[in-house]
């Protein structure tokens, strides 16, 4: 089981625009409902800053089959005022969080 973190911060004035984005992210995957995977996005108060927090069973990440994840991911680049800093991680407390 593997649990990724990534924060990143888009530019002034693109925070709605990547918030869309990522909203059709999550349509794909409600739609296609993989197994074993757990996926959160939260937008900051800033407007600016997302965290994005992927738990997976497997070696495969359903992300890497999502055309609209594919589409987030293109664009970020040129979205970002500070890149994605991906890390890996351990849960440590849940509550009602995780399943």
């Amino acid at each position: 089981m593997t649990t990724t973190v990534v924060r990143y911060k888009v530019k002034d004035g693109r925070g709605d625009e990547n918030q869309a984005l990522v909203e059709a992210v999550f349509a794909e995957l409600a739609e296609r409902a993989p197994d074993g995977f757990r996926y959160g996005t939260i937008r900051l108060d800033d407007g600016v800053t997302f965290v994005h927090v992927a738990r997976t069973e497997s070696e495969q990440n359903p992300l890497n089959e999502s055309a609209a994840f594919k589409a987030f991911v293109e664009g970020l680049p040129e979205r970002c005022a500070e890149p994605p800093s991906p890390t890996e991680g351990s849960i440590v407390g849940n509550y009602g969080l995780y399943g």
